[in-house]
């Protein structure tokens, strides 16, 4: 493990993973994107994205102190018609994603409450899920919960499976939805080219 030059205390190999993925992240985009205000917003948007990613991971909570503007920004960009339309959506469109990624999420956790008499998921991943929505539209929503449901089962099962970790087991929702919204991005052309 490497230590601070001046303290000599160890540093968490976290700092160097997460300055490894912005930086990975912000190449990716400019390379895609180059400098337009499509690149900038996806540039925030990943700052936002990495920082709820480990915070969900560590502490299994996503702050409305994130989630709240990630939905004003993701809303009101929708009325910028220059904006990259096969990524981003109308501001119509980005109203129903919103409200559809909320209310899909609330509504498992109160039939989940009501059958299961606990909690399951946090209202934490329906604001992350608004903001897919909010950014990304209503078309986004079905292929997130989708394959965050793939990958989450991708990364607990073997846990799973070698006892490492119970059925009763909190698992951080957060990091699988954005994944899984990065897969949209990255894909969108290919997905609603194959859906529509």
């Amino acid at each position: 493990m490497s230590k601070c030059r001046f303290c000599k205390n160890p540093i968490n190999s976290q700092y160097f993973t997460v300055e490894l993925i912005t930086a990975i992240s912000f190449v990716s985009i400019y390379y895609f994107f180059g400098l337009t205000l499509t690149a900038l917003l996806l540039l925030i948007l990943s700052v936002f994205f990495i920082i709820i990613f480990f915070i969900d991971l560590k502490h299994f909570i996503i702050p409305n102190e994130l989630t709240f503007p990630l939905m004003i920004i993701g809303f009101f960009k929708s009325f910028d018609p220059n904006l990259n339309q096969t990524i981003f959506p109308n501001y119509i469109n980005s109203l129903i994603g919103g409200v559809f990624g909320y209310l899909i999420i609330w509504l498992i956790i109160f039939f989940y409450k009501k059958v299961r008499k606990k909690e399951g998921m946090g209202l934490g991943d329906a604001k992350l899920l608004a903001v897919i929505g909010f950014w990304f539209g209503w078309f986004s929503i079905p292929f997130t919960i989708f394959m965050s449901s793939i990958v989450a089962l991708i990364f607990v099962v073997p846990s799973l499976m070698d006892k490492s970790r119970k059925m009763s087991s909190q698992i951080p929702f957060g990091p699988y939805i954005i994944i899984a919204a990065i897969l949209y991005v990255s894909f969108s052309n290919q997905i609603k080219s194959f859906l529509l």
